[in-house]
């Protein structure tokens, strides 16, 4: 069998190195992206086989970035995880505070920006009969004050990944919402606080897994409610 290849965004901390490194653990073939380019550099270092990792940093927002990434992939591609998120302000405003701007860069980068990179390697993705992953949140769902712009762009990537599973029934296609974590984002949404005690991010990865590797049928999973064994509770 022919090495499966990855593409990763947001790989440089968080869910996304801990995805990354996963993947890495299991021999995966993997490109990899990061707004900080000194930062996805020593996070590829320690991973294993780095040498089988392409790091092309850069913002998903931008075209030209998306291009360079579809162009690493190659011909095939047997799972994209659209991890790379945008949280906004920080401390979170109320919706009555939030400036139009902040919102329009929220939805660029949580909504448009993976349907946009989605058809940048739909080619390679249907080559493969590959996987999407879209990473959602609770707060898509749920009426969390001051987390309304994260919240609508992620509602809108869940809706986007919904349909694309319809629209594109060779490829498995999942939303999923990993939980609260201890992450750098989840400190920037509540500074001044320690969000230490929140579980890691590596914890997310049985569920995400679990996914990969069973026969769930397309749709939105809560990580916590799928067992290692890839059926849902």
């Amino acid at each position: 069998m022919s090495t499966r290849t990855a593409l990763v965004t947001g790989a440089s901390r968080g869910l996304g190195r801990a995805i990354a490194a996963a993947l890495a653990d299991r021999g995966w073939r993997l490109v990899v992206d990061g707004r900080d380019a000194a930062r996805l550099s020593a996070a590829v270092g320690t991973l294993r086989r780095p040498e089988l990792v392409n790091a092309v940093p850069g913002d998903v927002a931008d075209p030209a970035h998306r291009v360079a990434l579809a162009t690493a992939v190659g011909p095939r591609l047997d799972l994209l995880v659209n991890n790379a998120s945008e949280l906004g302000p920080s401390p979170l405003p109320k919706l009555a505070d939030l400036d139009p701007g902040d919102l329009q860069r929220i939805l660029t980068v949580n909504a448009v920006a993976p349907l946009a990179l989605v058809q940048a390697v739909l080619p390679a993705l249907r080559a493969a009969h590959g996987s999407v992953v879209d990473i959602s949140s609770d707060a898509a769902v749920e009426a969390y004050a001051g987390w309304g712009g994260y919240g609508a762009s992620k509602a809108a990537l869940d809706q986007l990944t919904a349909v694309l599973a319809v629209e594109e029934p060779e490829l498995r296609v999942f939303a999923v919402d990993p939980g609260d974590m201890a992450t750098d984002m989840h400190q920037a949404a509540f500074p001044g606080e320690d969000v230490s005690d929140r579980p890691a991010p590596e914890t997310v990865i049985p569920a995400l897994l679990a996914l990969l590797d069973g026969d769930l049928p397309n749709g939105r999973y809560r990580a916590a409610d799928v067992t290692p064994a890839g059926a849902a509770r």
